[in-house]
């Protein structure tokens, strides 16, 4: 199948999105953000408590997972992900991430067809961008790549979002498949198939109200 589009950089945390009418529009993340996070607190306490800067560490996972994310874009377009000459323990933690998700590949069908492109939802006034698009062993499938230790249950109500979106936008979305990406052998891999969303998707109806009524629109 042929690639519809493929997004030339990764400029997820910039994106902005808007309707048809030009009005501003929250994303999925920005929508979840409405939700309790209590494991949060202790996590950054505890780094603190370590004397570890929290806003500088998570700049450097982040950093990591945009350049996992950048590496396997770039397999599937046939080329070579170029990074800063000053990263080379970062880049080296981001090919961890590559080898796993090759790993994770090998021997399947994967054909994209869209990959890291913005959508808006006109019906439910939210925008998003989907990593991955495309059919897995012939089924037309979201994969979402998370760099970090574990799925936790956001993810699917993400990943129920971006459903929505390309489903809104005509494309047929039969199961999403999220992978737990490690930086490192220790964080090490897992993978979680979905293939009904409703009741995550209703959770995130649910947040998209509670955040509208918060902020007034």
């Amino acid at each position: 199948m042929v690639t519809e589009s493929i997004a030339a950089k990764r400029a997820r945390a910039h994106t902005v999105y808007k309707d048809q009418d030009g009005r501003r529009l929250p994303g999925v993340t920005t929508v979840l953000g409405v939700l309790n996070k209590p494991a949060l607190v202790p996590w950054a306490n505890g780094l603190g408590l370590a004397g570890i800067n929290v806003r500088e560490y998570v700049d450097v996972l982040a950093r990591i997972g945009t350049m996992g994310h950048d590496m396997i874009m770039h397999h599937h377009k046939g080329e070579e992900a170029v990074f800063p000459d000053d990263a080379p323990d970062l880049v080296s933690k981001a090919e961890n991430c590559l080898l796993s998700y090759l790993a994770w590949a090998k021997g399947k069908s994967i054909e994209p067809i869209l990959y890291e492109v913005p959508l808006v939802s006109e019906q439910y006034s939210y925008g998003g961008t989907v990593d991955f698009y495309g059919m897995v062993d012939g089924v037309p499938t979201i994969v979402d790549y998370k760099t970090g230790k574990a799925i936790y249950a956001e993810h699917v109500y993400q990943v129920s979002a971006y459903r929505q979106l390309l489903e809104e936008h005509g494309y047929r979305v039969d199961e999403v498949r999220i992978l737990q990406i490690g930086r490192s052998e220790d964080e090490g891999f897992s993978e979680k198939v979905v293939t009904d969303t409703s009741r995550e998707w209703r959770i995130f109806e649910l947040c998209l109200e509670l955040r509208s009524l918060a902020v007034g629109k």
